[in-house]
């Protein structure tokens, strides 16, 4: 019997390797994989530019303390930066962490500001994070452990008259999800950003942009939000960063630096350690060399239209929503996502689900458009069977 804590409704496969887009399970099995371990392993398995720089990095130097500096964490905040448009980083090593870095600086900029209350605004459908901060901004999940922190009001997402009436002299920052996952994919609308951007810069709250599973380049482009032309005050990062590697990030505009935290209020152990931070350097070359953006914008595009075509041929797929490899196919209440999802296991494809009734699509960004056809015939084959 498993001695670990029985937290997750796992399905009946043991993975023991992957090659590029595949998984394997300890019978030798093969699937191909459209979950890309809930949006973290954008370059597949088994990299070998990745596996090398990490084994170099192994026979260097694993961790030091931040009280001394390190090349790989110097090199991995420029890159970040770079990609962001934000200027100063702060590493972590998860989503949720970055997520409560994030809160900690709305605070204290809020503070420094003279803006007292440190309210946020988050959206229904949200979802940042497991840990207590993080949960009070997430809109599931939260009954067990209530009360949870004070102060956090939801609005609806794509609805700014809604985010309108909420904000107050104690709002200190608006959070969303560049493109919501967990909740049910669904992207924020542009006019919806951009209205958001000004509403923060007029009230001088801080609009944090909750990049986790949706940036370093899911959608095309490195972070989502930058489909809406926004800049954001902060931004959270996780999952794909590391590409398997756990490292998270936050990074911030010199303004929000200058007016939040200072040295000694915030800190993470093992946040930036020379490992993590290779992942991360060997992610953005990788990137670079094989033109992941372009790649993911034209494969996109065609996995889009093969959903899209689904949706027209069955009538219980009510809708696709999402950008480029994050994408949600909304089932009808009678067919259960978790039996699609079951059913395509047995046919050697892994899904997610999300939302009340979502498939939920996050392939590894190195797929090609034959397995997109793979997944395509499979699902039909799927679907049909329940028509």
């Amino acid at each position: 019997m498993s001695k670990l804590l029985p937290l997750y409704k796992k399905y009946p496969i043991t993975l023991q390797r992957g090659e590029g887009v595949y998984l394997y399970d300890t019978a030798g099995e093969e699937y191909l994989d459209f979950s890309s371990g809930i949006a973290v392993c954008a370059l597949g398995y088994n990299h070998p530019q990745f596996n090398a720089a990490l084994k170099a990095q192994v026979d260097k130097i694993l961790h030091t303390s931040n009280l001394y500096a390190n090349e790989q964490s110097e090199r991995a905040a420029s890159n970040l930066a770079r990609a962001c448009g934000l200027k100063k980083i702060f590493f972590t090593n998860s989503g949720t962490e970055s997520t409560e870095t994030a809160m900690k600086i709305a605070r204290k900029y809020a503070l420094n500001k003279g803006i007292k209350g440190g309210h946020f605004i988050a959206f229904e459908h949200s979802f940042h994070g497991r840990t207590l901060g993080a949960l009070s901004l997430t809109a599931n999940y939260q009954k067990p452990f209530k009360p949870l922190m004070a102060g956090v009001k939801f609005a609806k997402f794509n609805d700014f008259e809604s985010v309108e009436r909420l904000v107050s002299e104690k709002t200190c920052a608006v959070v969303l999800e560049s493109v919501q996952g967990e909740g049910g994919v669904k992207p924020a609308k542009p006019e919806f950003y951009r209205a958001l951007r000004r509403l923060c810069d007029e009230r001088d709250i801080l609009l944090i942009a909750d990049e986790i599973q949706c940036g370093m380049g899911r959608t095309g482009k490195f972070f989502a939000y930058e489909h809406s032309e926004v800049l954001p005050d902060v931004i959270t990062a996780a999952k794909a960063l590391g590409c398997g590697v756990p490292v998270g990030a936050v990074a911030v505009s010199d303004r929000v630096a200058e007016n939040s935290l200072l040295a000694g209020e915030h800190g993470s152990t093992y946040g930036g350690n020379p490992l993590a931070c290779a992942a991360v350097n060997a992610v953005f070359e990788i990137y670079a060399q094989e033109g992941i953006l372009a790649r993911v914008s034209e494969v996109g595009a065609y996995f889009e239209r093969c959903l899209d075509d689904l949706v027209r041929e069955f009538e219980f797929c009510e809708a696709r929503s999402g950008l480029a490899l994050m994408q949600g196919l909304r089932l009808s209440p009678q067919i259960p996502a978790r039996a699609v999802i079951e059913k395509c296991q047995k046919k050697h494809l892994l899904l997610l689900s999300c939302g009340d009734n979502e498939l939920r699509f996050l392939p590894p960004l190195i797929i090609t458009k034959a397995h997109v056809d793979v997944l395509g015939r499979t699902l039909r084959e799927v679907l049909g069977s329940f028509a």
